[in-house]
């Protein structure tokens, strides 16, 4: 699969990936962030449900602790899954993950927790640290159409 790599040289580039990939989301879509604590997963996240929405001072939490909220935009709902104090792929079951993906579209964070139940075709965005503290490197492994959905997205970030 393609990767695009992309610096993005504070958080308001961060906010600008954001709000350019929710311009994209389908129903139906996941979107995986990966990346250590404090790699900006959740600004990224926050960024394009703000975006998706209309919203931009949408209070937007961490799930950390629920593990799934639920945000209704205008193409349809998109669910924010954080995978992190999950101990095991098939706790996700009781979390919603499939009604989720036949009613809208997902973005989850620390989707290694997944295992196999990620699918094929989901947009994965690393987040690394990048030249300075603010400063980070999203790499996009672009698997099914997303290469082609994403063709200009270095000119919106």
């Amino acid at each position: 699969m393609p990767l695009l790599s992309l610096s993005l040289a504070d958080e308001g580039a961060t906010a600008r990936l954001g709000a350019a990939l929710a311009h994209r989301v389908r129903p139906g879509d996941v979107i995986a962030l990966k990346g250590g604590l404090g790699a900006g997963k959740t600004a990224l996240a926050r960024a394009l449900l703000r975006a998706a929405s209309g919203a931009p001072e949408l209070a937007v939490p961490s799930p950390t602790f629920t593990l799934v909220e639920l945000y209704d935009t205008p193409t349809g709902p998109i669910r924010h899954f954080d995978l992190y104090r999950l101990r095991d792929a098939d706790e996700v079951a009781e979390l919603g993950w499939d009604e989720a993906r036949a009613e809208g579209a997902i973005l989850v964070e620390w989707p290694e927790r997944l295992g196999a139940t990620l699918p094929a075709n989901t947009l994965t965005i690393e987040l690394a640290q990048g030249a300075s503290a603010d400063a980070r490197v999203a790499t996009l492994d672009l698997a099914g159409d997303w290469a082609a959905r994403l063709a200009d997205l270095a000119a919106h970030v």
